[in-house]
């Protein structure tokens, strides 16, 4: 028996299938045709390709908020080990 594989794109090949359906010179289904996907696919990347140009276009602070709530947590963990240090050293100089 054989298992039903599917076939996986390369990232630079769906860009050029959704740019190509976004640009509308060409119907879904010739698309479809010419690039041997189907329609429903071409849909789906098109609608990814949208999404992505929409966070593409967000601002700098947008962007930075996702990296800031990593960093604070990373901070707060240095914090931590650093008050444990220097408790660890204030008792042991018998400050």
């Amino acid at each position: 028996m054989s298992k039903n594989k599917r076939k996986r794109y390369a990232a630079e090949f769906k860009a050029k299938v959704a740019l190509e359906a976004l640009k509308g010179e060409s119907t879904v289904q010739e698309l479809a045709s010419r690039f041997g996907v189907h329609p429903n696919m071409i849909a789906q990347w098109k609608r990814q390709a949208v999404e992505g140009m929409t966070e593409s276009f967000r601002s700098k602070s947008g962007r930075s908020d996702a990296l800031s709530e990593e960093q604070v947590k990373e901070l707060h963990a240095k914090i931590g080990q650093l008050t444990v240090e220097r408790d660890f050293l204030a008792k042991a100089f018998g400050r």
